[in-house]
C-alpha cells in the first residue's frame, strides 16, 4: 500500500522508487524510501498549492527559462553552463508550472568535491562560480568570505541556489516544500557532507532563510564582486550537516509514513 501512494510522484522523481530496491543505504542514514516518500508528500504539497514540478540537468535549457523570467534577477556564473562546468550527474535544475504550464518557481543545485580544500577557499578562489576563474573572470572579480565556519566545511558540497517564486505564489508557506524538494533530491543524488546556500540579509530579517529547513547562519559568507556582471553581493552563509540533513529527511517520512498508515 505504501509502494501504492509512493508511485503517484511525478514522473520526473520516479527514478527514486527504483533507486530503494537497488542500493541499501548506511545505518542511521536516511534510506532511499525514506527519501522518497520525503520527497513524494512535498510533491503532493506543491500539487495542491498549484505548482507542479520537473526536473533536469541540461543547464543551457535551465538558463533560456530562466532569461525570460520577469523580475528575477539573472541566473549567476554558478549555474551557466558558459561560467561553470554542469556535469550530468553533479548539477541539477528544478522548475515548477502551474496549472496553465506557465514556470512559477525555480531552484538549481550543483556538487564540489572541496575534499582537498574547504568551502571559504573555494568561494574566495572564485571557482564557485568559474571552472576557470582565470579566463572566466572579468576585471576586478573578487569574492571574501569571514563566516569561519567555511574554513572547516569541506568533503561533498552541495551548493542550493538560483531560487525564485514567482509574487503570486510568495506568503504562502512553500518555502519549506521548495527547500525540501531540493534537500531530498541533493540526498538521494549525493548524499553530501554539508549542503549550503548564500542568501541576503533580508531573507534572514525575514525569517524566510528559517523557513528553508537551514538550522546555521554566519554573516558574511560571500562578499562577491563580479563588476562585468553587476553584481555586489554580500550573502549570508546558511547550511546543513550531513547528519542534521539525513534527521529532517528520517523525520518528516516518519511523520508521512505514519499519517498513512
Amino acid at each position: 500500500m505504501r509502494y501504492e501512494k509512493l508511485a503517484t510522484i511525478g514522473p520526473d522523481f520516479q527514478w527514486i522508487i527504483k533507486l530503494t530496491v537497488e542500493y541499501p543505504a548506511m545505518h542511521d542514514n536516511a534510506t532511499t524510501l525514506e527519501v522518497s516518500t520525503y520527497i513524494c508528500s512535498l510533491d503532493r504539497k506543491a500539487r495542491k498549492a498549484g505548482v507542479q514540478f520537473r526536473m533536469g540537468e541540461d543547464f543551457e535549457e535551465y538558463l533560456s527559462i530562466t532569461s525570460k523570467i520577469a523580475g528575477k534577477y539573472p541566473t549567476f556564473p554558478n549555474f551557466r553552463p558558459d561560467c561553470s562546468q554542469l556535469e550530468p550527474g553533479k548539477a541539477f535544475w528544478v522548475v515548477g508550472e502551474d496549472k496553465f504550464g506557465k514556470v512559477a518557481h525555480v531552484q538549481a543545485l550543483r556538487v564540489d568535491d572541496l575534499a582537498p580544500t574547504n568551502l571559504a577557499d573555494h568561494l574566495e578562489s572564485l571557482k564557485a562560480c568559474y571552472v576557470d576563474p582565470a579566463r572566466h573572470a572579468g576585471p576586478g572579480s573578487s569574492c571574501v568570505c569571514v563566516a569561519p565556519t567555511a574554513r572547516i566545511i569541506s568533503g561533498i558540497v552541495a551548493y542550493h541556489g538560483d531560487l525564485w517564486l514567482r509574487s503570486d505564489l510568495r506568503g504562502r508557506g512553500l518555502a519549506p516544500t521548495l527547500a525540501g524538494v531540493a534537500f531530498g533530491l541533493a540526498w538521494a543524488k549525493w548524499s553530501p557532507d554539508f549542503i549550503y546556500a548564500l542568501v541576503p540579509s533580508w531573507l534572514i530579517q525575514k525569517g524566510i532563510a528559517d523557513q528553508y529547513g537551514y538550522l546555521h547562519r554566519e554573516a558574511h559568507g560571500s562578499v562577491l564582486s563580479l563588476p562585468d556582471r553587476d553584481i555586489e553581493d554580500d550573502d549570508w552563509l546558511i547550511w546543513l550537516t550531513q547528519r542534521e540533513l539525513s534527521q529532517l529527511i528520517k523525520c518528516s517520512a516518519t511523520e508521512t509514513i505514519e499519517r498513512l498508515s
